[in-house]
């Protein structure tokens, strides 16, 4: 299967919102989304948050070293919100919901960093406004959403032991 392609914007939470009224073209129907963290590249490693080249070396890491046809849709940071696989097309970052679910990265390694405290809570912030604009956007269920660590296939921690789903998933409906 080809690579799917990268995006490689970033935005703030409202233009993340604009650029995702603007889609058309879905190919594939989301049922819930799938929350991650990066744990490396962590919040200290990347003192201003990602860069395009930071998405373009993302991209030779999946389609070149793992032979992906995609990663997650989303990379977000204490900044913006990085679109990375296209939202209209499946992507890659979870191996039992890869078809089903949208993948939301959070940079940093919330096993070892705050998560609601600095650089962590604007990372948490903004991913709970992607989500919520995403929920909004394919009328996906906030309740439905997912941690990494608990799809069956997977065996670490993911987003770390700091993320309180039930919190954020109420963060996330306040902020619909």
């Amino acid at each position: 299967m080809p690579w799917k392609g990268i995006v490689n914007q970033s935005f703030t939470p409202a233009g993340f919102a604009e650029y995702c009224q603007g889609l058309g073209g879905w190919t594939w129907t989301p049922e819930f989304i799938t929350l991650h963290n990066t744990a490396s590249p962590t919040l200290a490693d990347r003192p201003n948050g990602f860069t395009h080249q930071h998405m373009l070396n993302f991209e030779h890491y999946y389609r070149d070293e793992q032979h992906w046809q995609a990663g997650p849709h989303l990379f977000v940071d204490d900044h913006a919100i990085w679109v990375f696989t296209p939202l209209t097309v499946s992507g890659r970052h979870s191996p039992s919901w890869n078809e089903r679910a949208f993948g939301v990265e959070m940079l940093g390694d919330y096993d070892s960093e705050a998560f609601d405290s600095g650089r962590g809570l604007a990372v948490q912030q903004n991913a709970v406004a992607a989500i919520a604009i995403l929920s909004a956007l394919r009328k996906i269920d906030p309740d439905t959403m997912k941690l990494h660590k608990e799809d069956p296939a997977t065996t670490h921690d993911c987003p770390g032991a700091r993320v309180d789903k039930a919190r954020f998933i109420q963060a996330v409906k306040d902020a619909a």
